[in-house]
């Protein structure tokens, strides 16, 4: 039987598993809602604007590890996209945007509504494609999603234009995939994963230092079997928290600008760094020529590219971490006599770690006065589910949280690492809520980030996605305040956020509720109703207004050359 392209497309989704989409509605892709309109096996859920609801397909993602699918319509519609996907490009977040375009024939001559998103996005997908003919839309997205998850994860872009959905031809999706220019390496490879073991064990002080790209290959399980194997410290980015237990005794936190003190002081003095899923951001080693003077680096990632791009790397093994780390274990268990000696020569190191963690812990001086924001964030993990989902925007809030939240599993902290988003939280969040609807979902925000994308309260709330939203209310854009404090002799440029936000009346106008806590016996109190109410809840905490996240590693300085104090 024949279909028409826009039919092709939602069998082609159903047929990669795809059980909900975030899409707003336009001229070129009316077919397809069209299609959609009697389709009960995809949920549909329409943001309030394009940029949200590609964000939301991106924190469905996260949560989920499964491609997130976003759609929109061409011109404004799919220019709105390209912040989201950017968002997901820079984080390795597998999805698939489908967005329309104006009829083939009309491409290139400025008709209503088209831009040339093939073009736009290049730079910010993994690849795209410009579907030409209705007998390649099946073909086209199987090989987006396969693109998608596979390798180093990112979103891939399809523009479909209105006559290709209008077109009809016979269904039949491909069962595999072949393509000549695209064959990721994911096995480790043995010889590489034994001189890797060798020279771990021939290390005294030796440091883990872990990125999202544990998470992304479902690798925590493994990276926490070798750290206890060999009580292995281990430190993790921003995108590695949850990879490793937080609470786990090798646990050294987070690294690098923000970091904890042991952790930047470990790797300065490591004798050797195993990096796993990790790129060696700038905002990770600080200033290059300084960085971990004393290691041997073993850099292993799935993505080639991302191997000797910033540092020199003594050892690279290319693979999925999963697999090289499977393969490490299996290397280290075959010598039994070596384990147990190997972790007593470790005692004077973790002595040494212990002695830094003590001297100069990650925390923050009490206050009964004003509100802290760093203990907002301690009672929402002491109050929270164990395995609650929680996303951030950027800013002072987002670090405050990597530092005190201590994630204990993977996929439980939704944040905007490469590029830094602000206006991510609530519609990631939005996204986590849509895929597990029975676990608590909270929204960490900025007063500055809220209003980015504050219009999906109302999708939360016409969907039922109890999504608890705190905002951290410093009425300043906090951190760009903190850098013109410390940077700029006090000179506020634009950061001051003045105008007095009623955020109860603002909830109550989108039908949920609302709670304000302005000092700090309130807390608890904010917390414990906002997170008993059924439906999707503001919280807002009037923190200390000038308050700054420390430490802090200085733009160009080195990892040791740490601020501690306000």
């Amino acid at each position: 039987m024949k279909m028409n392209g826009a039919r092709i497309l939602l069998e082609c989704l159903m047929k990669e598993g795809v059980d909900t989409v975030f899409g707003y509605p336009g001229g070129t892709v009316l077919n397809v809602y069209d299609e959609l309109f009697g389709c009960k096996e995809i949920r549909h859920i329409m943001p309030r604007h394009e940029q949200a609801g590609t964000h939301a397909a991106d924190g469905y993602a996260r949560a989920t590890g499964k491609v997130g699918v976003a759609i929109a319509t061409s011109g404004p519609g799919a220019t709105n996209t390209v912040t989201g996907i950017a968002t997901a490009y820079m984080d390795s977040i597998p999805m698939v945007i489908i967005t329309g375009q104006v009829p083939t024939a009309l491409i290139g001559n400025d008709a209503f509504q088209e831009v040339d998103i093939v073009g736009i996005t290049r730079s910010c997908t993994k690849h795209n494609f410009l579907v030409k003919d209705v007998n390649d839309i099946a073909p086209i997205i199987k090989k987006a999603f396969y693109i998608a998850r596979t390798g180093r994860p990112g979103p891939v872009l399809v523009d479909l234009p209105k006559d290709v959905q209008i077109a009809k031809t016979e269904f039949c999706y491909p069962e595999s995939v072949e393509l000549r220019s695209y064959k990721p390496t994911t096995g480790g490879h043995p010889r590489q994963v034994s001189k890797a073991v060798s020279m771990l064990l021939a290390s005294h002080r030796p440091v883990m230092y872990v990125g999202g790209g544990v998470i992304l290959s479902n690798a925590a399980p493994e990276l926490t079997a070798l750290s206890r194997l060999l009580s292995i410290p281990v430190t993790t980015t921003l995108m590695g928290l949850g990879a490793f237990p937080g609470d786990d005794v090798n646990s050294l936190g987070m690294l690098g600008m923000h970091g904890a003190y042991c952790a930047n002081m470990a790797m300065t003095h490591s004798d050797l760094i195993v990096a796993v899923g990790a790129r060696f951001d700038d905002r990770v080693t600080g200033k290059v020529d300084t960085f971990a003077p004393h290691a041997k680096i073993i850099h292993i990632d799935v993505d080639p590219t991302s191997i000797r791009k910033n540092v020199r790397v003594d050892l690279p093994i290319v693979g999925d971490v999963r697999d090289v780390l499977t393969k490490m274990i299996k290397k280290v268990e075959k010598s039994e006599g070596d384990q147990a000696a190997y972790r007593e020569s470790l005692a004077p190191w973790h002595e040494q770690i212990a002695g830094w963690k003590e001297k100069h812990p990650v925390s923050f001086t009490r206050s009964s006065a004003v509100i802290k924001p760093q203990f907002v964030i301690q009672k929402l993990r002491e109050l929270s589910d164990r395995d609650a989902i929680v996303s951030t925007d950027v800013g002072q809030h987002q670090m405050w949280t990597a530092q005190f939240f201590s994630f204990t599993g993977p996929r439980t902290l939704l944040t905007s690492g490469g590029l830094g988003t602000m206006g991510f939280g609530l519609p990631a969040a939005m996204g986590a809520q849509a895929a597990f609807p029975g676990r608590q979902v909270i929204a960490i925000c900025g007063d500055g980030g809220i209003q980015m994308n504050i219009q999906e309260m109302a999708t939360l709330v016409q969907n039922r996605l109890p999504v608890k939203i705190v905002i951290i209310n410093n009425n300043f854009l906090g951190m760009v305040r903190q850098w013109q404090e410390m940077f700029f002799d006090k000179r506020y440029s634009q950061s001051c956020l003045e105008l007095p936000i009623d955020y109860i009346k603002l909830a109550d106008a989108y039908g949920a509720k609302g709670f304000v806590a302005s000092k700090p016996s309130e807390v608890e109190t904010v917390i414990r109703q906002g997170f008993a109410e059924p439906g999707p809840v503001i919280m807002e905490f009037r923190v200390a207004r000038e308050e700054k996240v420390l430490p802090m590693v200085p733009s160009g300085a080195s990892l040791n050359e740490m601020l501690l104090n306000a």
